[in-house]
């Protein structure tokens, strides 16, 4: 299974932002997204959810054409987006977050599995907490792990190490890696921590002025030059 997106092509009022984007996203891999700030790299995970809709471009999944379909419609289809500053419900406890998830399930299939605590422990013990009393790091956690009640097909991340304590990092990394493993979903990740994104990604898109300016699978890539790339 993969997220296909072709000539992608972005406005925001009459500035053009994204031209004409190539990329591929493949089950039980990491695509990682990156350049400087202002490249267009949140733009680009709006456009995959479906949050802010493409001046052109086709998106397919799973050899599926998407369409220009809306967010709901676009989660419907499998795909879950975590947005940058997580967006979590801050009067919510942390199960009611976590059950905002289950509108996109069958009714019978509206329980939170086992296997979100096994992730994220911290949040079985904060269950009756509210979101807005969470540590950015927790809400970050809470933020992944609602997307994951959705049982998607494609994980959209963007930048979840921003502003979070080194622990944490490392424990988000543990649970990419996991996901990963279980080779179902398609993870887009949108990183400017150079080694976390090398260390867990199996290919790169470089963005540079709402463009594609350098792409591939990491082993086709030269580290340096791709550091470089990245580099402001």
């Amino acid at each position: 299974m993969m997220l296909e997106c072709q000539r992608l092509t972005l406005h925001y009022g009459g500035s053009q932002i994204l031209h004409g984007i190539d990329l591929q996203a493949r089950a039980g891999e990491v695509t990682c997204v990156m350049g400087t700030n202002g490249v267009g790299k949140t733009s680009l995970m709006k456009a995959l959810a479906g949050t802010h809709p493409r001046s052109a471009g086709r998106l397919r999944l799973g050899g599926e054409d998407l369409g220009r379909l809306p967010a709901q419609a676009m989660a419907r289809k499998g795909l879950a987006y975590v947005p940058q500053g997580r967006m979590i419900f801050p009067l919510l406890t942390v199960r009611e977050n976590l059950e905002t998830g289950f509108a996109l399930l069958p009714r019978a299939e509206r329980q939170l599995p086992d296997e979100i605590y096994d992730l994220f422990p911290v949040l079985r013990e904060m269950g009756h907490r509210r979101g807005g009393d969470l540590s950015g790091g927790q809400q970050q956690q809470l933020a992944i792990a609602r997307a994951m009640i959705t049982r998607p097909r494609v994980l959209l991340l963007d930048e979840p190490t921003e502003g979070i304590q080194p622990n944490i990092i490392q424990q988000i990394g543990r649970v990419i890696e996991l996901l990963k493993a279980r080779g179902d979903v398609a993870i887009v990740l949108v990183e400017q921590y150079f080694d976390f994104a090398y260390g867990l990604a199996d290919a790169f898109c470089v963005l540079k002025r709402g463009q594609v300016a350098l792409a591939g699978r990491k082993d086709a890539l030269d580290r340096a030059a791709l550091k470089q790339s990245v580099s402001v």
